[in-house]
């Protein structure tokens, strides 16, 4: 049966919105790693360039620096490791170093050598829904054929479906109804046949929907409320920072769905 998992935030950059700074050394970031799989985790979540609005440009140099000691460190934990990055330099090395996902903000649009690296390391792939500008128009119609058309090129590359995911990028390129009507829309991507991971924790749209000026660790409610939805929708795993509150939330949510019985 099936149960949904969960993915742990772990951002070892200076500048990221939520947690910039506490986990940027190799110790502290091992640490929290250890922290979040005995909390649950099914899968650590290393990234070493921030998005953040306002976001600092950095090297791969810089970025492989941050990322791969990391993914050296837990390679043999029993837990599986993906790394955020749209750079091919940075996802070979990840793979190398014993990396089993990564995690595409671009979804193969910004690197084109990112398929040929993951169908070669024989490792799954996230493609995000993302743009350059805010979308126009029904949101879902250009999501769904924006991450198919990705999805493709990736299968022909090599990358077998079963190591696609889908994820639809809540606050990137779209507005607050835009987001929200990808909420309750949800169930259009999980049905398509790929696999979805809902990355929402503390973002804009769950700050503005509290309305007020809580600060992004305050926002674990709020973030529990998206991830009620996408289990209802059928999403396979979520991305969060708050990981015991998410599994212990999901171990009694997917068992009252009658999607696992624990």
């Amino acid at each position: 049966m099936k149960r949904t998992q969960v993915m742990g935030i772990l951002n070892v950059t200076p500048d990221s919105f939520s947690d910039g700074g506490k986990y940027h050394t190799l110790e502290n970031a091992v640490f929290r790693a250890r922290q979040m799989i005995e909390e649950g985790a099914d899968i650590i979540d290393i990234g070493g360039y921030s998005t953040r609005p306002g976001y600092t440009e950095i090297t791969i140099e810089e970025e492989l620096n941050r990322v791969i000691p990391v993914v050296k460190a837990l390679k043999d934990e029993k837990v599986l490791l993906s790394v955020d990055t749209f750079r091919s330099e940075v996802a070979r090395e990840a793979l190398n170093a014993g990396c089993d996902i990564i995690n595409d903000q671009w979804a193969g649009k910004f690197d084109q050598s990112m398929f040929d690296v993951v169908a070669q390391y024989d490792a799954d792939i996230i493609l995000m829904h993302n743009a350059e500008t805010e979308v126009v128009g029904d949101v879902m119609e250009h999501m769904i054929t924006d991450l198919c058309t990705q999805a493709k090129k990736a299968e022909q590359t090599g990358i077998d479906k079963s190591r696609i995911w889908f994820d639809p990028g809540i606050g990137f390129a779209k507005n607050r109804k835009q987001e929200i009507e990808v909420m309750r829309r949800l169930e259009e991507l999980t049905q398509i046949g790929y696999k979805v991971l809902l990355a929402t924790s503390r973002k804009r749209m769950v700050k503005e929907l509290l309305n007020d000026d809580s600060a992004p660790t305050d926002r674990d409610e709020g973030t529990l409320a998206t991830t009620a939805i996408g289990v209802n929708a059928g999403v396979d795993a979520v991305r969060v920072h708050n990981v015991i509150m998410n599994s212990r939330f999901l171990r009694v949510m997917d068992q009252l769905k009658g999607d696992y019985d624990g």
